[in-house]
């Protein structure tokens, strides 16, 4: 993989060199345009670092093209001054598309950024040591922001870590450790299952791995690689026959996106060699046939690989993963006793810039026989989902206009030949604020609405809504029985969302002009590429197309059951053939 990785590295050198601006009267002299804005930006995923990754680790590696090339060494010295001019005089950088003047982001930069200068100041080429200067320029003006910058969500934290343990490891600065062990002391957001707490499988969970593997080095803190191997052996779980990971529950941006197992290539790799496990090994076999390129300069394989030669080789024998299991996670996690010292933390259930995640530990089980991969999981819009060879059933939701919206499923209990699923809301209505709480604009000719104490209200007339699924396996697939006795007469969807790659061959709809079908009734057949899902349990109580608050997600095919309280509704998925199911 090492030898692919420099000859890709090479082609995206090429890339880079086509997309930087080289008019010396632009203000974005010697950066590399990001194609999605067409701005050049300081930042470590499209911005101009990244590209400097690529060509310092080319002009450094004996097997490139541009081994030692004097045209592309000057090119990097460009790159390296707008890096600086954009540097803002604080230390830190603005990435461009939100997080002004952003410690995390430029924490980001630094660990990518020191990894590249660590490399070129290892090298004896000469020529490279003004543009060696000139990157170090950069990292040591970022030490006041990073040794006083705060951060926006959890990962954000490790990340930081990272970054002060390098500053550390380069500057010989000890405040960045004190800084460092500010942030450790909050303790680490992850279950005993190896969850982090923004349940990001495709993004911010690989970012947590290889930054704490960073900092446990870096600072000397061989303690934080235990909640990385927590995660990384949950990870085992959470991949599809196809390679793509299971995004179906996060808290992030990456929520029912297709992700691979690239980003934790660098994780699986380095504690494959540090534990001698054939499973990480495995793990880091399959991460690494989804690579298609070194990655952005925080967590650049080939500059890695580089620094650390050790990595081009397997540790150990890798293990196969395996493809049958069934798997609850979380399932033992005491999360309601967290939730309820929540009011002791203080804060009223209100932050700001931030999320307070409180799904955080939520159960989700995981089916797997062969090509055929079921999540079922809570606290999420959607409570189901399944790949079958091609077909791909990414989400079944239901929505109500009781509380006009998704309902969440919030408990999952195990039983003999699937899982049942419950969820419940409430809603209700308040009282007049008491008289002796009201404010004294109220008794003004103007009595603005928002500052009434609405908190004093008293609850009235509360009501509620209560689904449950059973999940049930059966020879051919799974059965889904969803029901809701109260209160009557509450209009109901229930949304089964497929990829937009297949076709719907057979089934009675009314197609609504829009990338959803209301399914009215007979077997409806999903097909893609020869496999496929035949579908029962069709209704259309009522002619709504959608339910407000619960948006169907674009680029798919959607079909629609519309049900009304109460219902007992049906709802089975007949597999093709293949590897028989096993219970």
């Amino acid at each position: 993989m090492y030898e692919k990785l420099v000859a890709v590295n090479d082609a995206w050198v090429e890339e880079g060199k086509a997309r930087q601006i080289l008019e010396p009267e632009s203000r974005y002299y010697g950066g590399t345009i990001d194609p999605a804005t067409g701005i050049a930006w300081v930042n470590h995923t499209t911005g101009t670092p990244t590209v400097m990754a690529f060509w310092g680790a080319a002009l450094v590696n004996p097997k490139s093209a541009f081994y030692r090339d004097e045209e592309l060494l000057e090119r990097l010295k460009l790159a390296a001054e707008f890096v600086l001019r954009l540097q803002h005089e604080d230390g830190s950088i603005s990435p461009g598309w939100t997080n002004s003047h952003s410690p995390p982001d430029t924490a980001f930069v630094v660990v990518g950024y020191a990894q590249l200068v660590q490399l070129l100041a290892g090298d004896a080429w000469e020529p490279l040591a003004p543009v060696v200067e000139r990157m170090k320029m950069f990292l040591e003006r970022t030490i006041p922001v990073l040794l006083t910058g705060g951060c926006h969500t959890p990962n954000h934290r490790w990340v930081l870590c990272a970054a002060l343990g390098f500053l550390h490891d380069i500057f010989g600065i000890e405040e960045a450790v004190r800084r460092a062990d500010q942030w450790l002391a909050e303790g680490m957001d992850i279950t005993p299952d190896g969850e982090w707490t923004e349940r990001s499988n495709g993004i911010y969970s690989a970012v947590s791995d290889l930054m704490l593997i960073h900092a446990a080095r870096l600072l000397r803190r061989p303690a934080l690689l235990e909640p990385v191997r927590r995660n990384l052996r949950m990870m085992t779980y959470l991949v599809h026959p196809s390679g793509e990971i299971v995004t179906d529950y996060s808290g992030r941006q990456d929520l029912g996106q297709y992700h691979d197992l690239s980003p934790y290539y660098l994780p699986y790799a380095i504690l494959a060699r540090l534990d001698r496990d054939p499973v990480f090994a495995g793990m880091a076999r399959l991460a690494e046939g989804a690579l298609t390129g070194p990655g952005v300069v925080s967590t650049n394989v080939l500059v890695r690989m580089m620094l650390e030669p050790e990595l081009r080789q397997p540790a150990v024998e890798p293990a196969l993963i395996p493809t049958r299991y069934e798997k609850l996670l979380n399932g033992e996690f005491l999360r309601a006793g967290y939730l309820a010292g929540m009011e002791a933390a203080g804060h009223n259930g209100r932050v700001f810039h931030s999320r307070l995640h409180t799904e955080f530990g939520a159960p989700v089980a995981r089916y797997r026989d062969g090509d055929t991969s079921v999540t079922l999981m809570t606290e999420t819009p959607s409570f189901f989902a399944l790949r079958h060879g091609k077909v791909r059933l990414l989400a079944v939701q239901i929505a109500s206009y009781f509380y006009p919206g998704y309902i969440p499923m919030q408990e999952m209990t195990v039983l003999e030949n699937g899982y049942r699923l419950e969820g419940e809301q409430k809603k209700g209505y308040y009282g007049p604020v008491a008289e002796t709480l009201l404010p004294a604009t109220s008794r003004e000719p103007v009595s603005p609405w928002y500052l009434l104490p609405h908190h004093s209200r008293l609850l009235t007339h509360e009501q509620k809504i209560r689904v449950t699924v059973e999940a049930l396996r059966t020879d051919r697939g799974w059965e889904l029985k969803v029901g809701c006795a109260e209160p009557l007469d509450v209009m109901t969807q229930i949304s089964l969302v497929f990829g937009s790659e297949g076709e719907f061959v057979a089934g009675e709809f009314q197609d609504n002009g829009s990338d959803s079908l209301l399914w009215s009734g007979g077997t409806a057949r999903y097909e893609c590429e020869g496999d496929w899902v035949e579908l029962t349990g069709g209704e259309l109580a009522h002619l709504s197309t959608g339910v407000r608050e619960a948006g169907l997600p674009p680029h798919c095919k959607t079909l629609l059951v519309n049900v009304m309280t109460p219902f007992e509704k049906t709802i089975t998925l007949t597999l093709s053939p293949g590897t028989k199911m096993e219970k």
